[in-house]
């Protein structure tokens, strides 16, 4: 059967400006490619933000940003922390502005974007490290926001959908902070290389085999990844002995992908541990669709699809 190819204004831009990188660019290299691509900033739905630094003492904090959506009520609102993608080695509060922006709007709820630290300077397990004190900082903290800690959420799209499966995964060995939901865009969770989407997407836009190896030798120096079931839970969460009493879930995943069935096995794992999980696999989608919303009308429906089960499990009907 011949799957549909990669929606026409997505390959369009993608042709026209491509973001591809090697190991022997560097980082920096990486790093200027994807903030070249953000959209212009008069283009951005206007909220009120305000940076912060929070979950550590002093220096050792996590810088974050905090959206709050442009909604006339302000008092209990649901939280969504989110996690930026990047490989966990680029990216920052503002390559992923737009998509934080779009995640208060989409879930009517306070968003606090995580600017946790980056490989190859910190690999793992620090951005995990980043991104549980900042999680707890919420936990504790969201009524200050005027959020409301019984709706709390983890969202992020590809190195962050991994942070964020990570992060549902010690909340609920931790004993909280509860979780209402967990987003997880064309995420990394099961970690096995060996997918058929890695041979199919081998050579596909924005993340391919040379990309997907750049960031694994920048985020885990030395780890063998030929066993995914041996990887830790902190970078693999589908080894979790049990994945039951995860928070729901929603899987974004792209045809057009590395990560595609990386993303749909961990679907059918939380499905088979009794987890309530949506995925939608995008048949004309690339890695990176949420980003890219701006610029393709399938990519903003592809994106709505997540954002709208985001604020039924946030705003649960009365």
């Amino acid at each position: 059967m011949t799957r549909p190819g990669i929606d026409p204004q997505l390959k369009a831009l993608l042709d026209a400006v491509p973001l591809e990188f090697t190991l022997s660019d560097g980082v920096e290299v990486a790093r200027e490619k994807l903030r070249a691509v953000k959209p212009p900033a008069e283009l951005l739905p206007d909220m009120r933000n305000e940076e912060r630094t929070v979950g550590g003492e002093g220096a050792e904090g996590v810088p974050v940003r905090i959206y709050w959506p442009p909604i006339a009520a302000h008092a209990d609102l649901p939280v969504v922390v989110f996690y930026h993608g990047g490989g966990w080695s680029v990216g920052d509060l503002d390559t992923h502005d737009h998509v934080a922006r779009a995640h208060a709007i989409g879930a009517e709820a306070i968003v606090v974007s995580v600017d946790y630290r980056l490989a190859p300077e910190h690999p793992y397990p620090a951005g995990v490290e980043d991104a549980w004190a900042a999680l707890q900082w919420v936990g504790a903290h969201a009524a200050e926001l005027g959020g409301d800690p019984s709706r709390l959420a983890v969202a992020g799209d590809s190195a962050g959908g991994n942070l964020a499966a990570v992060m549902a995964l010690r909340a609920r060995d931790a004993g909280g902070p509860a979780l209402a939901f967990q987003l997880l865009w064309y995420p990394v969770a099961v970690g096995d290389l060996a997918a058929p989407s890695f041979t199919e997407n081998a050579d596909a836009p924005l993340l391919n085999r040379d990309v997907i190896g750049a960031f694994l030798t920048w985020y885990v120096p030395g780890l063998d990844m030929s066993d995914h079931a041996s990887l830790p839970t902190d970078l693999a969460p589908a080894n979790a002995s049990s994945l039951a009493g995860l928070a729901p879930a929603f899987i974004g995943t792209a045809e057009h992908d590395p990560l595609r069935d990386d993303g749909g096995k961990y679907a059918e794992m939380l499905g088979a541990a009794g987890v309530p999980v949506q995925r939608s696999n995008e048949p004309t989608m690339v890695h990176g669709y949420v980003s890219l919303a701006m610029v393709s009308p399938a990519a903003t429906e592809a994106t709505n699809r997540g954002l709208a089960a985001l604020k039924a499990a946030l705003h649960p009907a009365g």
